[in-house]
């Protein structure tokens, strides 16, 4: 591995981050403190799924961002970064998007929590704008969108947001994967498989139905439940 990061011209503290990948990828469910190698690890297995199930409890998935969205997103969530760090990792959101539209479209399959559209990430104008693009991209035939409603209450998501990545090779297995503020966790055990399976399939008979979650979220995007103050601004 290190020999061919060298003819690659890959050096110094990124080719130990992959090499020590390499040492541990026989590892099952085996955890990431390399951020920055991590991303470029889902991106690179959403790429290659051929369906794509996930439960998100606070955002708008990357594959269905607006531009305005993932940058007010991205700068909240990593006061850290620069305008450039922010603007980078804005385009390969946007590039992954391909994905939905390619000749041979990922199938995918997202159930969000109602906070996702209800949180007015970036103000009402940049919301509204998201909630439509949710609605447009609904529209594809290999996408389905749902709503878990507040009022369900305690349910089987609540450890956490995942998404679970297939194959279209019958060798290969899925991967589940879950994302957190400094790294993420592959997960490929059948045990652990089998439990975010039946995970899912319990989210997604909680949620409302495909037709009204987005009938719900065009009516938000023109008539939104929120009301948008400025930061400093007094709660009524």
């Amino acid at each position: 591995m290190r020999d061919m990061l060298r003819i690659y011209g890959v050096v110094g503290a990124e080719s130990d981050e992959l090499v020590q990948i390499a040492r541990e990828a026989r590892q099952k469910g085996w955890w990431h403190p390399y951020s920055t190698v991590l991303v470029g690890a889902y991106v690179g297995l959403e790429a290659a799924a051929s369906s794509i199930r996930a439960y998100e409890q606070q955002v708008v998935p990357g594959l269905l961002e607006t531009e305005e969205y993932a940058g007010a997103m991205i700068r909240a969530a990593r006061p850290d970064f620069t305008a450039d760090q922010v603007h980078q990792r804005v385009r390969v959101r946007l590039g992954r998007q391909s994905l939905l539209t390619q000749d041979d479209p990922v199938d995918l399959w997202v159930v969000l929590d109602e906070a996702v559209v209800r949180r007015p990430v970036g103000g009402d104008e940049v919301m509204r704008g998201q909630l439509k693009r949710l609605v447009e991209v609904a529209e594809l035939p290999n996408v389905t969108l749902q709503i878990l409603p507040f009022e369900v209450g305690a349910h089987a998501g609540m450890d956490g947001t995942f998404t679970i990545l297939s194959f279209p090779e019958p060798g290969d297995p899925d991967v589940v994967y879950a994302e957190n503020a400094t790294g993420g966790l592959f997960l490929e055990k059948s045990d652990e498989l089998q439990k975010y399976s039946f995970i899912f399939d319990h989210i997604r008979a909680a949620a409302i139905r495909p037709e009204e979650s987005v009938a719900h979220i065009a009516k938000l995007a023109e008539e939104p439940l929120w009301k948008w103050r400025p930061k400093g601004s007094p709660w009524t």
